[in-house]
């Protein structure tokens, strides 16, 4: 019997510092609540009893800050996972990294251990925003930690970065494009801020990112035309040293394409562990207690699920949509018919129609995609499909 391909989230939830936009499951925490945690994390990995026969295919620790913690137990972890999974031999295996918290020993754990890309949260070369963010490091350090991953034996490296953030001129951002564009990495993502409430930053700036909507003129963040300029100065910046665009936030030179993140856009099925992971196995999809105690006091088997959600046909329909038009090459129609026995074009008739002839959807090769404008208002469309 064929295997089936599965993609594996670690969620490690500590961090230095909260950084002031971050709304993600995240939180300083001292050595002893850290092991804790990694008992019951790896507990609960050993635990699982996939209903199939499945092979791992990618693996994801994210966070937080991965990096954080002590490297011993992130190799550890691993290691549970492949005593437990039957992982590929070429399956891509990544750890996100946030600077100031690197250093050679830890990146030659995670080389020993397995580990062969690495995704570093830079989000700006400008030290001024990097204190704006909350950030814990300035560029020098990341670019002294990026080259010390290169000596490490790392050939797969992405770097993160943000725009649209308060008080970003466009000079600014080319100066931070032409920092990375130097050190040539085989991937980027790239996100525009949203201000996002229960964040320092929302208290701040969450009236002008009003204003920046309604398509005025904010005090503080790009407005809408500067912030699609500094899109368009990303993307023809990085084509210059063969990084395209595969998917609405995310570049890369051919073949160094995230694996990982590309599964949850196909709709692969992916087991998450740690606190507030959640996960999609067959039908059905799960999720983890977000409350770190909640979490510890049930590391027992079958003890870690808090949420359990049936998804219908229809759900799996809308999502396979909404998910694959992020991807630039959009819904493999031949795909889609062959796995609900239907088309899309049929079923979706009215709203392709409709998109299409507005050019913001196109149909190439048996894709159906966004084009340029429509990427630029995907949020529009993809809401049509649900």
């Amino acid at each position: 019997m064929e295997k089936r391909e599965l993609g594996i989230y670690v969620h490690i939830p500590f961090c230095a510092r909260k950084c002031a936009y971050c709304d993600f499951l995240s939180f300083p925490a001292g050595k002893n609540v850290q092991q804790d945690y990694f008992y019951a994390l790896q507990k609960e990995i050993a635990s699982f009893v996939p209903s199939g026969d499945y092979e791992a295919v990618s693996v994801y620790f994210g966070g937080g800050t991965p990096s954080l913690p002590d490297p011993g137990q992130i190799a550890w972890t691993l290691d549970v996972i492949r005593e437990t999974f039957a992982v590929r031999k070429d399956a891509e295996i990544t750890i996100e990294c946030n600077p100031g918290t690197l250093d050679r020993h830890r990146l030659e754990t995670y080389k020993r251990a397995g580990f062969n890309r690495l995704s570093i949260g830079l989000q700006s070369a400008d030290n001024t925003l990097l204190e704006t963010l909350g950030r814990i490091h300035t560029f020098e350090t990341f670019r002294r930690e990026y080259r010390q991953a290169r000596e490490a034996g790392f050939d797969n490296i992405s770097i993160d970065l943000m725009y649209g953030l308060p008080n970003q001129t466009l000079s600014s951002w080319k100066d931070t494009l032409e920092k990375i564009t130097e050190l040539d990495p085989e991937h980027v993502s790239a996100y525009s801020l949203i201000v996002e409430e229960g964040t320092p930053f929302w208290d701040r700036y969450h009236e002008d990112d009003e204003e920046k909507r309604r398509g005025g003129r904010p005090l503080f963040l790009p407005d809408e035309e500067t912030e699609g300029q500094m899109l368009e100065l990303l993307k023809s910046s990085l084509l210059d040293i063969g990084i395209c665009r595969y998917e609405i936030s995310s570049y890369a030179k051919p073949g160094y394409e995230s694996r990982h993140n590309t599964g949850y856009w196909l709709k692969r099925e992916y087991a998450g562990f740690g606190l507030g992971a959640s996960g999609q196995i067959r039908d059905f999809r799960y999720r983890n207690p977000s409350r770190l105690e909640g979490y510890l006091n049930h590391a027992q088997p079958d003890g870690y699920v808090e949420e359990k959600t049936f998804l219908s046909g229809e759900d799996e329909i809308s999502e396979t949509m909404i998910l694959g038009l992020r991807m630039i090459r959009g819904v493999d129609l031949q795909r889609f018919e062959e796995r609900f026995h239907v088309r899309a074009e049929d079923l979706f008739k009215d709203v392709i129609d409709r998109f299409r002839k507005a050019g913001l959807l196109e149909i190439t090769d048996h894709h159906l995609h966004l084009t340029d404008r429509g990427l630029d208002v995907s949020n529009l469309v993809m809401c049509e499909f649900l």
